[in-house]
């Protein structure tokens, strides 16, 4: 096969890459780790790391200031350590002095140098360049100022104060790049971008393939004082068939593929969830909780919006339990709280509607008693999703109501989410940063759409106090408690209908160890190792 050549051929590159002139050019298999994304990567600068293939790559070859660990704590990087002024609004921090950007011949022949504060200063500055155009410019937005005040000390003022900032400075728009690599302009630095990651770039073939080398100057080590990362290169193939991963996982030409397509899901799980027997001796699989909430939207300023009654009629009227067992293989934990999803602080178990079908069939009584017959609701899908679609269709037909299923293109649906042209939409929304916020911003008043990520368009004038109030609370106990009321208030109008929480689905080859996937689904693998 024309697939098993291709990775054929880039296992043979990358023993001669790792070999260098050695005469030898095998190398150990366990030193390599190759995985495939079937959607291409379009940046690999961190201010253009708006995708999650991108994120993916970034975060093999940059840090930031901060970073999450697998428990969603705000954790040190770049920065050994930091301080909050009383008021929130100035943050100092205090860096390492063992950083070292990728060796290139910008800083000599073969050389390379120190992170300094100066170029935090600098990578901030381009961020928000216009002529630059990145797609993080807007994790900023609230900054008054930064500056470096020593080589060692960097120091950022916000305009308010904003809790979740933290949160925000993680992403990986937020990593540091030297400015010696953009002297001559942005080329350079796309041809061969310079980070500080546990890997360095090394060869990307457009929609090809992707190769990266460890970083022997890594400056994290592990718990014994070993070198990290343990992995001596990462190999990413871009097969755009779904299936064709799944088939390329099966015959151990990848190490690893990431979630499920409708093309195998049944194949390669049970009907409860499980890996099916067949492929145990193969590879493993493990589930982890992604910070995302899939839901049903209704759009309340359209003149056929749905009546507040029979949208929590139809909160009532799905039985969403089935549905993950049997559409979704298990695959997803139930969303039957509010619109924060289970794992975040803030996430509220009680502020959702669970199913019951008689308080529907109640409420729909209700509305025909006042307007005599009941519309036709259109729920508007893309296809990857019309299946749910119909399950809800069904269930909802046993309650009383008939739903029509509108199915578009992705474009045609990012489109009218935006323009209020869809009065009932199936939408999903994925944490930007770990803070309820994040979640809870969707339902500010001043957030509307299309300007803002407030697709429903809900107004409320209490909602939206503790909105703001929630910015100057640093306790965070406290801060989650007015996230739990918030969401509950929401829910009580229900301009939305979470269905699920989202999970990920990880396949891994049986002899890869330590890999975990954070709930912000960040790929990191610089604790990752393969054995013989």
């Amino acid at each position: 096969m024309i697939q098993n050549r291709l990775y054929f051929l880039i296992s043979l590159f990358i023993s001669v890459l790792i070999s260098g002139c050695n005469s030898k050019t095998e190398v150990d298999d366990s030193l390599i780790f190759r995985l495939n994304r079937y959607d291409n990567i379009s940046s690999l600068d961190p201010a253009f790391a708006r995708t999650q293939a991108n994120n993916w790559v970034c975060n093999l070859m940059y840090n930031s200031l901060v970073k999450l660990d697998d428990s969603l704590q705000i954790v040190p990087d770049i920065a050994k350590s930091w301080t909050i002024s009383e008021d929130a609004k100035i943050y100092t921090f205090t860096l390492r002095n063992d950083v070292y950007f990728h060796k290139n011949q910008i800083f000599g022949e073969d050389s390379t140098r120190t992170v300094k504060a100066s170029d935090f200063e600098y990578s901030f500055q381009r961020l928000i360049e216009p002529e630059v155009g990145g797609a993080g410019s807007w994790v900023l937005n609230n900054v008054e100022n930064f500056k470096a005040i020593n080589d060692s000390v960097f120091q950022i003022n916000l305009k308010e104060a904003f809790p979740p900032f933290l949160g925000l400075l993680s992403m990986k728009y937020c990593s540091v790049v030297p400015k010696e690599m953009f002297e001559k302009g942005q080329e350079e630095f796309r041809k061969h971008p310079i980070g500080t990651g546990p890997f360095q770039f090394k060869l990307w073939e457009d929609n090809i393939k992707l190769v990266f080398r460890k970083n022997p100057l890594y400056f994290e080590k592990d718990e014994e004082g070993n070198a990290l990362p343990y992995l001596e290169a990462v190999a990413m193939t871009f097969l755009p068939e779904k299936h064709s991963e799944f088939l390329q996982l099966i015959q151990g030409n990848v190490d690893m593929m990431a979630d499920l397509d409708p093309s195998y899901k049944n194949e390669i799980l049970t009907a409860t969830g499980e890996l099916n027997p067949k492929y145990k001796h193969i590879i493993d699989l493990h589930k982890y909780d992604y910070l995302s909430t899939v839901y049903l939207c209704f759009y309340l300023d359209g003149n056929d919006a749905v009546d507040e009654r029979l949208r929590k009629a139809i909160n009532y009227g799905i039985d969403k339990q089935k549905m993950v067992k049997y559409m979704m293989n298990g695959v997803a934990n139930v969303a039957e709280g509010g619109f924060i999803p289970k794992g975040l602080p803030g996430h509220n178990p009680e502020a959702g509607y669970t199913y019951q079908p008689q308080k529907a069939r109640a409420l729909i009584a209700d509305y025909i008693e006042e307007n005599e017959k009941l519309p036709v609701i259109q729920l508007t899908t893309v296809q990857e999703y019309a299946d749910i679609c119909e399950y809800i269709q069904a269930q909802l037909a046993k309650v009383g109501l008939t739903l029509s299923i509108n199915v578009v293109p992705g474009p045609t649906m990012r489109d009218g989410k935006a323009t209020g042209k869809f009065a009932f939409f199936r939408a999903n929304w994925g944490a930007d940063y770990p803070d309820a916020e994040n979640f809870l911003s969707l339902y500010y008043s001043k957030n509307f759409a299309p300007e803002g990520p407030n697709y429903s368009h809900y107004n409320n004038e209490k909602f939206d106090e503790l909105y703001l109030n929630s910015f100057k609370i640093t306790d965070e106990k406290k801060r989650e408690i007015i996230y739990a009321e918030m969401d509950k208030l929401m829910m009580e109008a229900a301009p939305v209908v979470p269905l699920f929480y989202d999970q990920t689905s990880i396949f891994l080859q049986k002899n890869v160890r330590n890999f975990h996937m954070s709930p912000v689904k960040l790929l990191d693998l610089t604790r990752v190792y393969k054995t013989k």
